[in-house]
């Protein structure tokens, strides 16, 4: 199977400008492991042209970034990644793809900062690389889930990564390909209900505790 961080994706000619109407825009950042699929996941989605900041990589930057598992790819992404999908007349969600390498990590503070919720993008080849992007959402307080994006390579049981990953039971993990457009936006609408559930909850206990 071709790797899922496959350039190939080109915007559907039935994408249309966000109406005047939308009211509300919720920020979803994808965050994840170097080569996880960040990228081709913002672009497989989007319904306008997504804004790209990546840059072709170059013999210097292999001394700074291990590509061993990685060997296909040929360009990086520097700043972040930016898409945008319309849930329905009133929502819109602003996707923003942070970048992966380690040497940009000290972005992704500034990219969370507002942010509804994030998608934790997960090669399961190469699941020590999530470490990261799921620490600091959790000391960011910020709503995630867990999306394995499908790169051909040995499947394993939920349970598993589950335990690799030292998740809580109420973090949702799904199985995706980040080169589809509806696969990509199934894990924003899991993303988005587990969101709304948590904030149900947090209402239904401020209610409880005002009683």
């Amino acid at each position: 199977m071709d790797s899922a961080t496959s350039e190939t994706c080109t915007p559907s000619e039935t994408r249309t400008p966000l109406g005047a109407s939308a009211d509300n825009g919720l920020k979803i950042v994808v965050v994840g492991g170097f080569g996880a699929g960040k990228t081709t996941m913002v672009r497989s989605v989007s319904e306008i042209r997504p804004l790209s900041t990546e840059e072709t990589m170059t013999r210097a930057g292999e001394a700074v970034d291990d590509i061993s598992a990685v060997s296909g790819k040929t360009a990086t992404t520097v700043a972040f990644d930016f898409g945008r999908i319309t849930l329905d007349r009133h929502n819109v969600l602003y996707l923003f793809g942070a970048p992966g390498q380690e040497r940009f990590w000290f972005l992704w503070d500034r990219l969370f900062s507002g942010t509804l919720g994030a998608v934790v993008l997960v090669d399961t080849r190469r699941i020590d690389d999530s470490w990261y992007a799921i620490d600091r959402l959790e000391k960011h307080g910020t709503p995630f889930i867990v999306a394995c994006n499908d790169f051909g390579g040995p499947a394993f049981a939920p349970q598993q990564i589950r335990e690799a990953l030292d998740l809580d039971p109420h973090v949702p993990l799904v199985t995706c390909d980040a080169r589809s457009r509806e696969s990509s936006k199934l894990v924003l609408i899991t993303l988005v209900e587990h969101v709304q559930a948590l904030y149900a909850d947090q209402a239904r206990v401020s209610r409880q505790e005002l009683v």
